[in-house]
């Protein structure tokens, strides 16, 4: 797990390393152990690194392979890379060391691109080939670990995360489309731009090559087709043994591994996993809490597993800490959060810095289980077009009997009207907006039709691993690579997404619940009152109420006045200023969209008015 960078001229130019030295020392977080640079001619790669397989020397990178033609740098884990190891060993290759570096670079050699199916882990790598003078550069499945490049006249860019890359702009200039799509939409990452014009991201399951002063990328993975010919699971206990051995394989480290502990189905899952089938002991925990029946507070949850965790630990995160974190909180992401929660996560990480390196976490599991509850309103879609109508009303009265909330059958008659309108309702949501940037970037929209005019819940489940995933992913790694941490995600385990999203809804969705196949598969497992718990609160925040408190009052205030916040001519200051002081005298709760000012506007300060040094 560590940090990448590299860079490409393309008229013969030479590559100073102290150039990718400059780049890496901005994320040297993410590697704190090492660090190393390759130059050759017009190409040059760098690394830092943080060591968690094969933690001598052997480890290093770039990694040159044994015949001195190739050159690789690589962040990320290849899990299975003792099994593929052996394979290769079988095939006549020698090995040196015992990191999965070696395994990928010789597994490439070996296979060329077709060794990424063989692989299972996260990864974005980039291969230097010294003898045709190519560059090959690949990403994972679903976007678990970061790429970020620039392309333009003479230059090829390339760093794990954006800020290094913003001196090799012309001019750092925000995207308005993404900055709409985030306000609106509450998202972020659906497509290969970012919040900076000029700098783009390699979507997940492609390769990019470099070649000539030319760039081209390809598809390497594409998830609808792979569960055309995969068969689903059958049974609960098909489910948990495939589950079983992604968290065993994600075990694999040379570290301290630990695990979050939300008090959810999902790392709930993990723990039970990990304690009762695979007999890990000394299990190191790491939760965020608040006080009881604050918005947020899974206590009560987490304590039902004391007797088999011996070392739990617990953060408190509040409107204070916040307050105090919040310049090293947006620098570190680099582009605006649509709420606190990363928040949540960002503390739990800072708490487990130095007592483990690796973290197991549950994400994934709602993209593939329909965990997310307007999922129901996917499934009521499903049904109702296929006039399944009588199963349609047997599971909106379970919803209901279960859940005591109309939200999946506000959702059902959402996803039913024309992509027009599903964008007019989003927009009057959000009527803080100037109609000048509204109309701007309102038509070249996509996430209506990608995200919610899925024709069925399998295809919203498809699309949400298309689509929406990817945002959690890049919270996730920014919040733990801060802090010098590696986390493992079993549920994005291949094997596992693709049998799952492959098995019927019925298996996803069944008598008002959600996730069904995992619960059935837990029984006897998990303590009962997490396996049927029907509530969905993960890393939430009690945000609400922090923007209410004083420190928060000056600091919003502050922003809502600015001649800054009112120059950008993004978010109507009067209707911002009305609906915060109602959001004060309690006739509304908006803390999401009053974080979304706060810290789009405090990004704007940072990264785009801020001169950045060349």
């Amino acid at each position: 797990m560590c940090g990448i960078a590299g860079i490409i001229n393309f008229q013969n130019k030479a590559v100073r390393k102290q150039d990718l030295e400059n780049m890496l020392s901005k994320i040297k977080y993410r590697g704190p152990d090492d660090e190393g640079y390759f130059t050759d001619e017009n190409a040059g790669l760098g690394f830092v690194r943080l060591s968690i397989i094969d933690l001598t020397d052997a480890g290093h990178q770039p990694k040159v392979s044994a015949d001195g033609r190739y050159v690789i740098v690589f962040n990320g884990e290849i899990f299975n890379y003792i099994e593929l190891r052996e394979e290769l060993i079988k095939e006549g290759v020698k090995f040196n060391t015992q990191s999965d570096t070696e395994v990928l670079l010789n597994a490439y050699i070996k296979w060329g691109e077709a060794c990424l199916h063989k692989f299972n882990g996260m990864w974005a790598f980039a291969i230097f080939d010294k003898q045709l003078k190519k560059l090959f550069i690949s990403r994972d499945r679903y976007g678990i670990k970061p790429f970020y490049y620039i392309e333009q006249p003479g230059q090829f860019v390339f760093c794990s995360e954006i800020p290094p890359l913003l001196k090799y702009l012309n001019k750092v200039e925000a995207n308005g489309q993404n900055i709409l799509d985030y306000l609106v939409f509450n998202r972020t990452d659906q497509s290969e731009t970012t919040f900076f014009n000029g700098i783009k991201k390699l979507q997940h399951g492609h390769n990019l090559k470099v070649e000539n002063g030319k760039v081209t990328i390809s598809e390497w993975y594409n998830l609808r087709e792979r569960i055309k010919t995969e068969k689903g699971f059958q049974s609960p206990g098909e489910f948990k043994d495939e589950f079983v051995e992604a968290v065993k394989l994600r075990l694999r480290s040379d570290v301290p591994v630990g695990v979050c502990m939300s008090g959810g189905l999902d790392s709930s899952s993990i723990v039970s996993i990990t304690t009762d089938i695979l007999n890990v002991k000394g299990l190191n925990s790491f939760s965020s809490v608040y006080e009881k029946g604050q918005k947020g507070d899974e206590t009560e949850f987490i304590k039902q597993y004391e007797n088999k965790i011996p070392h739990m630990h617990y953060v408190t995160p509040s409107g204070t800490t916040l307050k105090d974190d919040l310049n090293d909180f947006i620098r570190i992401h680099a582009e605006p959060l649509p709420s606190t929660s990363p928040y949540a996560q960002y503390k739990v990480m800072k708490l487990a810095k130095g007592k483990v390196v690796v973290i197991l976490d549950g994400q994934g599991a709602d993209e593939h289980l329909a965990g997310y509850h307007y999922f129901f309103g996917f499934n009521f879609k499903h049904l109702f077009k296929s006039f399944r109508w009588l199963t349609l009303v047997k599971e909106m009265f379970y919803y209901f009997k279960i859940h005591r909330s109309i939200y999946a059958f506000k959702t059902f008659i959402y996803f039913l009207l024309p992509k027009s309108l599903k964008l007019t309702a989003r927009l009057n949501e959000k009527n803080y907006l100037t109609k000048e940037f509204s109309d701007r970037y309102s038509d070249k929209n996509s996430i209506t039709e990608n995200l919610y005019g899925s024709s069925n819940l399998q295809e919203a489940l498809l699309d949400h691993f298309e689509y929406k995933l990817e945002h959690l992913l890049k919270w996730q790694d920014r919040n733990s690579m801060c802090f010098s941490l590696e986390i493992r995600s079993p549920f994005l385990d291949y094997r596992l997404v693709e049998r799952s999203l492959a098995t019927s809804s019925d298996w996803k969705i069944k008598n008002g619940t959600t996730k069904f196949i995992l619960r059935e598969s837990m029984k006897g497992i998990m303590p009962e009152k997490i396996r049927m718990r029907q509530d969905k609160i993960g890393f939430g925040t009690p945000e609400d109420e922090w923007f209410r408190e004083k420190e928060w009052q000056e600091i919003i205030h502050e922003v809502l006045n600015s001649d800054s916040f009112a120059k950008r001519n993004i978010i109507n200051v009067f209707n911002a200023k009305s609906q915060y002081q109602q959001h004060l005298n309690r006739k509304i709760n908006i803390g999401k969209e009053i974080w979304k000012w706060v810290h789009l506007e405090l990004w704007f300060r940072e990264f785009i008015d801020k001169p950045q040094a060349k």
